[in-house]
């Protein structure tokens, strides 16, 4: 996803917090049921610019690598650093904190 007004709109959808990351996530309706959308953002909340894109860095390996397992297509996700953990939490709890946020999300 790269405008704003789709991160706008996922934002006002469902969402569900863990520790390393904040996930908000909408089922499009524009009728492409065809893939998903992700995006990732990091507020200056989460630290200077080298911790922001660290985050990201580290919000896109772990979509990579959830996503295709847990992910619907049709729908888009937004991934949302948080402050202070993102950046530095294992990588394997990072993983299981994005599962979980899907799985809450799909109920």
């Amino acid at each position: 996803m790269k405008k704003r007004a789709d991160f706008v709109r996922a934002s006002k959808a469902r969402r569900q917090a863990t520790p390393a990351i904040h996930l908000q996530a909408r089922k499009r309706g524009d009728g492409d049921a065809d893939g998903m959308r992700v995006g990732f953002t990091c507020s200056k909340k989460v630290g200077n610019a080298v911790a922001r894109n660290r985050a990201k860095r580290r919000l896109r390996a772990a979509a990579r690598i959830v996503l295709p397992e847990f992910g619907r297509s049709g729908w888009d996700y937004v991934l949302v650093g948080r402050k202070d953990t993102t950046a530095d939490l294992p990588f394997d709890h990072m993983l299981a904190d994005l599962r979980r946020a899907l799985r809450k999300v799909h109920e």
